[in-house]
């Protein structure tokens, strides 16, 4: 018999593998190679994702990484940004670059007009002219235009990026410092891909060591890529099998860590791995999540979990030499998780706000009627 896992047991599976439920010893470079990057189109927001996760994490731990060319912010999976390690940068892109391809002929703005470009040509161009120098998409898109193709540069640009892998290049991306969206070759910036590019089968097993237990939808979500029932039904022998609460099939490793534990607050960066790498994300987001953080015109809502759940959101603000970092509850908090969550956000604070002379935490509760 199938034995069905309940919500809050694959909360914790999950909580577990995205290293979330203790911080980890793992050193940057492991850790992202566990996580199978992070997403990272925002340049800093993701470090926050780094300092939840890993013991006595410094920002310039992954700053000195982009800068030596060991990490790289590259499109992957979902045609999205990911900060990866270099190793991972053309290995990755190697198995997901039918999605970008898709993502490029299914645009609303650029699929049509790059119909009937010849991409061979096109893509021979663009890695010459970034041979000569990182440049900006508007920048590569003119130059391009400029050598007689009859698209609007945008789109050029657009091309470019989603069928040659390109990496933004420092200082964009390093803590406390700022740069245009300047790009460059994966070749030019780490060397070529040496190894063997990994399978659809690699890919998947990866994806549950650090995102299972999961449904071919999850893992469909958050790669991009289809008919990954193919890829699985052949794994089976190799994984475990358990059944949602709901009823849907969940694989996973037989090694993969099921802890049945508390679990401790944690603050979440705007574009966190986990909140996007799910078709079903009940398992970490509530209802009253939908209800409290999202806002129409506003920005993307950085999350608290309490209790492994989101249950909160948080914001921080500057006014001279003093900030503050709000935390909004859905609903009242013990006296315990208030004061989990006042320490943990201190913390935060010491952290992407050192050098402000006065630092404070504001935690409130916003009841939905």
């Amino acid at each position: 018999m199938v034995k069905v896992l309940s919500q809050r047991a694959l909360n914790r599976a999950t909580l577990a593998r995205q290293l979330l439920m203790q911080r980890s010893d793992m050193s940057v470079i492991d850790a992202v190679e566990h996580l199978v990057g992070l997403q990272a189109q925002t340049p800093h927001s993701w470090y926050i994702g780094l300092w939840s996760r890993l013991t006595d994490f410094q920002a310039d731990d992954a700053a000195e990484l982009l800068i030596d060319r060991s990490l790289v912010r590259i499109a992957l999976m979902r045609s999205t940004i990911h900060l990866v390690t270099a190793a991972d940068a053309g290995a990755l892109r190697a198995v997901v670059q039918p999605v970008l391809d898709r993502d490029l002929y299914a645009n609303a703005t650029h699929g049509r007009p790059i119909h009937g470009v010849d991409m061979k040509v096109l893509t021979a161009a663009g890695r010459d002219l970034l041979a000569e120098r990182p440049m900006t998409a508007k920048e590569l898109g003119e130059r391009l235009h400029a050598q007689g193709f009859d698209v609007p540069p945008a789109t050029l640009a657009y091309a470019i990026r989603n069928l040659v892998p390109l990496v933004q290049v420092p200082p964009r991306g390093v803590w406390g410092r700022s740069g245009p969206i300047a790009h460059t070759t994966a070749d030019d910036w780490v060397g070529p891909l040496s190894a063997p590019a990994p399978t659809m089968q690699d890919l998947v097993l990866r994806y549950l060591a650090a995102f299972g237990p999961a449904t071919i939808a999850d893992m469909q979500r958050w790669s991009g890529l289809t008919r990954l029932r193919e890829v699985v039904d052949p794994l089976r022998s190799q994984l475990l099998t358990f059944r949602g609460e709901e009823g849907q099939e969940l694989f996973d490793l037989p090694d993969g860590p099921r802890p049945d534990a508390p679990a401790p607050p944690r603050f979440l960066y705007d574009f966190d791995n986990l909140l996007l790498s799910y078709a079903d994300r009940s398992r970490v987001i509530t209802d009253d999540f939908h209800r409290h953080s999202f806002r129409p015109h506003g920005p993307v809502p950085s999350v608290v979990l309490i209790d492994g759940f989101t249950a909160a959101d948080w914001t921080i603000t500057q006014s001279g030499d003093t900030s503050t970092l709000k935390i909004r509850t859905y609903a009242p908090v013990s006296e315990a998780v208030a004061g989990e969550l006042i320490d943990e956000g201190r913390r935060l604070l010491a952290f992407t706000h050192p050098q402000s002379a006065s630092r404070h935490v504001d935690l409130v509760t916003d009841l939905f009627p």
